[in-house]
């Protein structure tokens, strides 16, 4: 059953996708001239990417601390990595900010000629060209008023277990003297683990956002500390989640 109810799911994304992928084209021409920051096709893209969390009845999604992402300001975003279905769950915030993703998935047809249109921003693992056209991206999409969303592990975890961070993210953050908010995924591992496409179950999905590191934190620290200061934070908040959790049973 669930092979077969996984099957629906990623056929539905195929489809839905490439009849959505017209409408973002059609939102786009409209609106490039005069929305440099691409607000309207974002918030068209987070419609999109709901969808599929929205319409599925084995998750439950809950978001937390929303109003934490204050509209109007910049801020580098950074969460854990469990799974595909981070990417759906976070559009749910509803709130402006590009990706940093690995380059393949823009040459995916629909979604990823969709985050081209966007301008959210690729990254090839391992090239060091690559990683500096990333950086500068990410300071001209701030520039321009754009949050960046990041996933600091560099890739999905495959227990579960909270990685070691890259830096580039806190680097960013203290290079444009930009506030961190750490956000936290819970769940999408276990409906969904890495290496696999079978979905598994009903399960409890939630995003809860963290309260922002400050611009006079992110300065006083070294790249380091603010990494090491900043994955503290989301892995404390993850043993107490946990914790309730266990408490609950």
């Amino acid at each position: 059953m669930r092979q077969i109810g996984s099957l629906l799911f990623w056929t539905f994304v195929v489809l839905s996708s490439a009849l959505l992928f017209p409408v973002a084209l059609l939102i786009w021409a409209c609106t490039a001239p005069f929305d440099q920051k691409r607000t309207a096709l974002h918030r068209f893209t987070c419609f999109w990417g709901s969808i599929y969390t929205w319409t599925n009845p084995a998750w439950n999604v809950t978001i937390s601390g929303r109003e934490r992402i204050e509209p109007g300001r910049t801020y580098v975003l950074v969460a854990n990595h469990l799974s595909l279905l981070d990417i759906l769950v976070m559009f749910r915030l509803f709130r402006d900010f590009k990706w940093v993703s690995k380059a393949e998935i823009f040459k995916v047809p629909a979604v990823g000629w969709n985050m081209s249109l966007n301008r959210y921003i690729p990254l090839k693992r391992g090239n060091r060209e690559s990683i500096k056209e990333m950086m500068s991206a990410c300071e001209t999409t701030l520039g321009r008023g754009s949050s960046i969303m990041m996933f600091p592990e560099g890739t999905r975890s495959k227990t579960g277990e909270l990685r070691d961070f890259k830096p580039g993210a806190f680097e960013l953050a203290r290079k444009t003297e930009t506030a961190v908010v750490p956000l936290v995924i819970r769940g999408t591992h276990d409906a969904l683990p890495k290496h696999g496409f079978v979905l598994r179950g009903r399960h409890s999905i939630s995003v809860t956002v963290l309260p922002e590191v400050p611009v006079n934190t992110v300065e006083s620290m070294t790249t380091t500390e603010l990494t090491a200061y900043v994955r503290d934070l989301i892995a404390t908040e993850i043993q107490s989640q946990e914790l309730t959790v266990a408490e609950q049973h």
